[in-house]
């Protein structure tokens, strides 16, 4: 009986060891829930317009990225316009409502940190063809949803941790470690309210230690001047 028992037990262990997925297989049914690699593949570049609250305050925001070549973030709040400028090579910043009186280079350091980020794809569509890897960390409760929690080592930047639904594999979270200006401060962002915007499936709100950001639209390859993302000087 108790052969019988032992028997049993390693055998219901091992269909739950069967049944636990892959981190390959949890990366592929994600990207088929956002839309399909090769959807992602065709969209070059994209324009978010959206707005948060911070402290009373209405912020306008407007996000512009062109596939590996540049980042830009507008930020309107009183009266106020300031912005950050990523590229591969160079990144400025310009927040006049930080006491910032003309635009600031960014470091290396910080230009390193964020060039994975300029990837429109993200890291996990061809993820070991970008030179990243990924491991299954095991799951998660994210405020009452189970996640799988991948980490993924990403080739230049610092790591990412990625919570993926268990039951829709979209991102509802990730979690990463940035330097800025010298100082280094671990990041959150919380995604919802996935819409499909020509083929693939993109978050209209994005939580931050800030406040959330609701997008009112997002653009796909619209054209995109190169002086979005030249030296402001």
């Amino acid at each position: 009986m108790k052969k019988l028992f032992t028997l049993g037990l390693s055998l219901i262990c091992g269909m739950m060891a069967f049944a636990q997925p892959t981190a390959d297989e949890i990366v592929s049914k994600h990207i088929e829930a956002i839309g399909g690699a090769e959807n992602w593949k065709k969209i070059n570049t994209v324009i978010m317009e959206g707005s948060m609250n911070v402290m009373g305050n209405d912020v306008a925001i407007t996000i512009t990225q062109e596939n590996s070549k540049g980042n830009r973030v507008d930020i309107s709040v009183a009266g106020m316009n300031g912005f950050t400028i990523m590229t591969p090579t160079k990144g400025w910043m310009y927040m006049p409502f930080q006491g910032q009186t003309t635009p600031e280079p960014m470091t290396e350091e910080d230009v390193k940190d964020a060039v994975d980020d300029l990837d429109i794809q993200g890291a996990l569509i061809d993820y070991k063809k970008k030179g990243h890897s990924v491991e299954l960390l095991g799951t998660e409760d994210v405020e009452g949803t189970e996640c799988y929690k991948l980490k993924v080592s990403r080739k230049t930047s610092g790591d990412q941790t990625l919570f993926i639904d268990k039951d829709s594999y979209l991102l509802i979270r990730s979690v990463q470690k940035l330097k800025a200006m010298g100082q280094e401060t671990e990041q959150v962002s919380d995604f919802s309210d996935y819409k499909e915007v020509s083929g693939v499936m993109v978050p209209f709100s994005i939580s931050q230690g800030m406040g959330t950001i609701v997008m009112s639209t997002i653009k796909v390859n619209e054209p995109i001047a190169a002086s979005a993302f030249a030296d402001p000087k």
